[in-house]
């Protein structure tokens, strides 16, 4: 088995649909599986998948178990020499998982690899290669001297604003939304972190795969689109879509600080002085109460 496709959805089924279409033809010359963990989605995904596209192996989790858990329950069932993580609400090209799978191959120093990850305006989703947040960088970030400075090598390290998309670089992290890794290398460094239930988790793997010597590397030798946010309901360039609740809305809102919480405290909390601790916490959960708010 060449690879196999790991998607965890929760009540996207149109996009979800969109992107088995796009799956379907770019591993028609490939030997590949395609697994659907679904976490409890009210949308009828799970019939969808079955109906429309019978080949894909859906696993019907009875709880909504959040990303790391039901990326980690259905990929403990994959079989392919690779794993590629991708989100649902994406769609990939024709050529994408070849170019990806001849892309390892002559670099068994990558242990993680991403493409370049487009949304629907045409801008390129910064996620998609970053550093870890530091306390200095995070600051620079969320103060906004990182877009009154943007491209500086100083204030826009973050979403490493200071490289050019359409060149090959070593990252640091990559989104869940497409990461694409060997099965090999996921059984030494270990599953997704499942106290990490929405975001988060991508960047902790990330953390691990280096720790151990791996290098994580961004090529533009290919793309996917991403309509971010739909699953979350956070963005408003996919409010159209989304069929997020007010309640999921704000749990997710909530999860994404918790997450920054729980990152700094596993790698970064006792490598600064005390106070630098204190105001990364004060910083997060100030962070927390003004995107609650907004919601």
């Amino acid at each position: 088995m060449d690879v196999s496709v790991v998607i965890v959805s929760y009540n996207t089924r149109e996009l979800l649909s969109k992107c088995l279409s796009s799956l379907k033809v770019a591993t028609q010359n490939l030997k590949a599986e395609i697994i659907v963990s679904d976490n409890d989605s009210f949308d009828g995904t799970a019939d969808m998948v079955r109906k429309q596209f019978p080949g894909v192996k859906v696993i019907e989790n009875r709880d909504n178990l959040g990303f790391s858990k039901a990326n980690n329950v259905a990929i403990t069932s994959a079989c392919g020499k690779y794993i590629l993580i991708l989100n649902p609400d994406t769609e990939i090209e024709k050529d994408t998982i070849g170019k990806m799978i001849d892309f390892m191959e002559k670099r068994p120093e990558v242990g993680i690899a991403t493409c370049k990850v487009v949304l629907p305006n045409g801008q390129l989703d910064r996620d998609c290669r970053r550093h870890f947040p530091t306390p200095a960088r995070s600051f620079t970030h969320f103060s906004g001297l990182s877009k009154i400075f943007r491209g500086s090598k100083i204030f826009d390290q973050y979403y490493m604003g200071y490289l050019s998309n359409r060149g090959e670089h070593e990252v640091d992290s990559c989104a869940g939304s497409f990461m694409f890794i060997r099965k090999k290398d996921l059984d030494r460094v270990g599953l997704f972190d499942e106290d990490f239930f929405f975001y988060g988790e991508d960047l902790d793997l990330c953390w691990r795969f280096k720790e151990l010597g791996y290098k994580v590397v961004y090529t533009p030798v290919t793309k996917i689109l991403h309509h971010k946010g739909a699953a979350s309901g956070m963005k408003p360039t996919t409010t159209y879509i989304t069929k997020a609740t007010r309640q999921s809305k704000r749990r997710a809102l909530a999860e994404s600080t918790r997450a920054m919480k729980l990152f700094y405290q596993k790698h970064y909390q006792g490598k600064y002085p005390n106070f630098v601790d204190w105001l990364m916490f004060f910083a997060i959960w100030i962070l927390e109460k003004i995107r609650l708010a907004k919601a």
